[in-house]
């Protein structure tokens, strides 16, 4: 069996990439849309509790991907929708600009 080459890794990881960009687009606008709904008062529990899932899957996704600034978005992000109450009132300007950053992240990778 012949080793995997650098070339070869790096076309794997663009392929896997590829396939699963979709599902990952897909956890950030539930992110933006928890966001939205923040910042207009009316984050449900079930939307958060879906934001929570999303981020917490993202945080592992992106750094399969050693996209470790999302990574630490992500993370950033599911420990504020873990809290029982959702985000504290003072976070509604920073859950808007760490999801698009991280919109940016995975639109952006090269």
């Amino acid at each position: 069996m012949e080793p995997i080459t650098k070339p070869d890794l790096s076309a794997a990881i663009d392929s896997l990439w590829t396939r699963f960009l979709p599902e990952i687009r897909a956890r950030v606008a539930i992110l933006e849309s928890a966001a939205a709904a923040f910042a207009e008062d009316a984050l449900t529990m079930p939307k958060r509790e879906a934001a929570n899932a999303a981020a917490h899957k993202l945080a592992g996704t992106l750094g399969t991907f050693s996209l470790t600034r999302g990574t630490v978005l992500a993370r950033q992000l599911e420990l504020m929708y873990s809290q029982e109450t959702g985000p504290l009132p003072v976070f509604a300007k920073s859950l808007s600009s760490i999801t698009a950053e991280l919109r940016s992240i995975v639109e952006n990778r090269k």
